[in-house]
Order: structure tokens, then sequence, then C-alpha cells
């Protein structure tokens, strides 16, 4: 597994990271949320090796990153942020220098490459120099160089920015067919993303964990997680809600929206784990009143994420 200790990182007087540990084991896809600025960046780039904490430390299976930097570094495949790639190479020759660098050679190296190039969708720009690659391009050129050796570990810094939604979900589901025999860390600002992909979330703002937890049981934390959320035909709320609200169960039953034709409410349960849609739905239909939609809310991650990070 990957283990990361006590790591904290100062930049003269300010703290961008401050104490953070937490463990990844192979199977899990753990995202690592944050506004920007919250230290996702820095926490990565002090798990690979690219720059040294001020304190604490990395296990990457079992080679501490400080104490034995090679065998550590020869785990990991590392996507950073930005795609950084030279671009004078093509795309063969830059990820042919990085199958020298990871110890391939001769047919294995071809293999290898020709291998990589196929999984990321790279073979109509293989003989192109990588100035010459759209953003999203250069973004998979980077991230083939990541996983071209097979690692144990991935540490993936945005591995969708630039891609078009297309993209972004190829590469989705090659990291989601990868997880089984990998731990992965991938740092993401996108809620979508980290409830697409991820088993595992951590949250940190101002460099401080704040969340740890699955995406379900994040999502379990919104205001309007277990509510049900109803939109009728046209119809007078004042004599509809007082009937909600009596209900066993039910908190509270307000309006949510209203026009000429359609009416929505949504419906708060007492208890987050008590399911009121039934309830509801006989009330309706006792009543001959005409359901157009009818859900119970999972959640909202952007509202739990905003007010774990103290954004509203």
């Amino acid at each position: 597994m990957i283990e990361v200790k006590n790591m904290t990182k100062f930049f003269g007087i300010k703290k961008a990271v401050d104490d953070i540990s937490f463990n990844v084991a192979k199977g899990e896809i753990l995202g690592f949320l944050g506004p920007n600025g919250a230290g996702k960046s820095t926490t990565m780039r002090m798990i690979t090796g690219f720059i040294p904490p001020s304190g604490g430390t990395a296990i990457i299976g079992g080679s501490d990153i400080l104490q034995h930097p090679i065998a550590a570094r020869e785990k990991i495949g590392y996507l950073p942020e930005n795609a950084p790639v030279y671009p004078d190479m093509t795309v063969f020759e830059y990820l042919d220098f990085c199958a020298q660098i990871r110890g391939f050679s001769g047919t294995k190296r071809t293999a290898k490459i020709e291998e990589t190039l196929e999984k990321c969708f790279l073979n109509e720009v293989t003989y192109q120099t990588v100035n010459t690659l759209s953003k999203g391009f250069k973004q998979r050129v980077c991230f083939a160089q990541s996983i071209l050796h097979d690692p144990e570990y991935l540490i993936l810094d945005e591995p969708t920015d630039g891609l078009d939604p297309n993209q972004k979900h190829e590469v989705r589901m090659m990291i989601k067919a990868m997880s089984a025999r990998k731990a992965i860390i991938l740092s993401t600002h996108i809620l979508e993303e980290m409830d697409a992909v991820c088993t595992r979330a951590i949250i940190i703002a101002d460099g401080v964990v704040v969340a740890d937890d699955t995406p379900d049981a994040l999502r379990a934390q919104s205001s309007v997680h277990g509510a049900v959320s109803l939109t009728l035909a046209a119809t007078d709320p004042q004599e509809l809600l007082p009937r909600l609200q009596a209900l066993e169960g039910v908190q509270s039953a307000s309006v949510i929206g209203q026009d000429n034709q359609h009416l929505t409410l949504r419906i708060y349960p007492e208890q987050k784990d008590v399911l009121i849609a039934a309830k509801v739905m006989d009330v309706l239909q006792d009543s001959a009143y005409k359901i157009e939609s009818l859900f119970v809310e999972q959640g909202k991650l952007d509202e739990v994420f905003r007010t774990i990070t103290g954004g509203g």
C-alpha cells in the first residue's frame, strides 16, 4: 500500500501541508479533493519524491521515499499537473526515452511503447512532435508515460484536464480497469470525476484533511439526502403541504418551484435513513394528484464539499 505519515510542508513561513496521514491499499482509487491552494499537488509531489517534505514521509510498497527513493520511485507511475513533456520530441521518441529510463530494452521496449500507444489512443499522433499536439493529446502522452512500466502505484494529478467528454470517459474507464491490481491516488477538483471513478475520497482544506470517506457516505451528509423531490401538475400547495407534513416520519415539506403548469415540492424525512417515498405516494394516489416525477434525493456532493471546506 501507500502509507503517508505525518507529511508537512513549509514554503518559507507558509504551511502548505499540515501533518497529513492516510493509507491507500491495492484495489482502491482514492480521490484527493480540495479547493485551489488546499495542498493537493504539493502532497502528491512529496509522495512521489519530486519535492522533499519538511516533516514526515511516505512509504511506497514498503520503500521509504526518503530513505530508499529509487526503490520507491520504481514502483510509482506519476502524472504531474499541466502535463510536462519534452516539446521537441515526437510522441514515440518521448515514450522511448521514458521506456529506457524505466529499464526496458530491445523488443520488449518496442512492445511496451506500442502497447501504451494503443491503450492511450495515441496511434494517430505517434510521429508528431509534442509541441504540435493539442492540450488533450499532451495530457494523454503524459498519462501514457505514467502507465508505460505497469506500476503498482499510480499518482495522477488532474488526469482528465484538457480532455473532451469522450476522452474523459475513456481515461476514467482505463483507471477503473487498472485499479484491481494497483493503489491509485487521483487528484481532482471535479466532483463528478470523483463520484464516477473513486472508491474513497479525502478532502483537504488549508493543508489539513477535513474528510475521509466513501463518496456515498459523503453524499449522505447532504441536507437533502433522503428527501423526496416531487413534481405535480399545477395544484394548490396550501391544501397538500399540511397533509404531507402530518405523515409519520416526515420532518417538513416545502415548495421549491411553482408556475402555471407545475408544482415542485421537497419533503424531508425526520431521519435521513427513514424511507418516506411510499407514504408520500399513498397520499398522492388516494387524492388522485397527477404526478409528473418523484425521486429520492441521494445528496449533493457540491453542497457537502462547500460545507466541509468552508465555502458556504
